[in-house]
C-alpha cells in the first residue's frame, strides 16, 4: 500500500516564478506577514480541491496584491487598479474576472510529484463573506507567507495556506 497523497507547499521562488511569467513583469517577492481578513482589511481567498472536492489548500490575498496581479495580467492600466485599492477598497468586476485567472493559474502551485490534483474550486472576491469552515482553515499553520510588489502597479500580500489535516 503507498503512502497518502500529501499537499505540499511551494517556495518563495517558485511563486515568483509563477507570478512573474503572469504578469510579464519582474514581481518581486519576499517573505511576509499573514494575510487574514478583518473588517478593515478585505481579502480575495482562492480554495483548492482534490479530486474528491476537499479543500487541500488557500491562497489568501491582500487587496493590493489582488488588484495588482490581475491588473497586470488583463494588461489594465495602473490607475484603475490603484484607485481600487487607495479609494475603492473593493475590485471591480473587470479586475475580479482577471484575479480569477491569476488563481486559477496559481493552482499549479500545488500540482507537484506526490500531491494530490488540486483545482481551483472557487474565489471569493475581497469583501465576500467567507463560510465559517474557511475562515477556520486560514489560521492554519502551514502557510507560506509573503509581501508581493508588482513593477509600475504597486505592493501587496499573499499567503498561500494548507489547512490542518490535509
Amino acid at each position: 500500500m503507498s503512502a497518502p497523497l500529501t499537499v505540499v507547499l511551494p517556495d518563495a521562488k517558485a511563486v515568483k516564478d509563477m507570478l512573474t511569467g503572469l504578469t510579464g513583469k519582474p514581481v518581486a517577492v519576499m517573505p511576509g506577514a499573514p494575510v487574514t481578513p478583518t473588517p478593515r482589511s478585505p481579502v480575495a481567498v482562492a480554495v483548492y480541491v482534490d479530486p474528491h472536492l476537499s479543500v487541500n489548500a488557500l491562497c489568501v490575498l491582500d487587496l493590493g496584491a489582488s488588484a495588482y496581479t490581475g491588473a497586470a495580467l488583463a494588461l489594465l492600466p495602473p490607475g484603475g487598479a490603484q484607485d481600487a485599492v487607495a479609494e475603492d477598497g473593493e475590485l471591480t468586476e473587470m479586475l475580479t474576472e482577471a484575479l480569477h485567472e491569476v488563481v486559477n493559474v496559481l493552482s499549479a502551485l500545488f500540482n507537484v510529484p506526490g500531491a494530490p490534483h488540486s483545482k481551483l474550486h472557487r474565489l471569493y472576491a475581497p469583501g465576500d463573506e467567507l463560510p465559517g469552515d474557511l475562515a477556520g482553515m486560514l489560521a492554519a499553520f502551514n502557510r507560506l507567507d509573503l509581501a508581493i510588489e508588482v513593477p509600475g502597479y504597486g505592493k501587496g500580500a499573499l499567503s498561500l495556506v494548507v489547512p490542518s489535516g490535509v
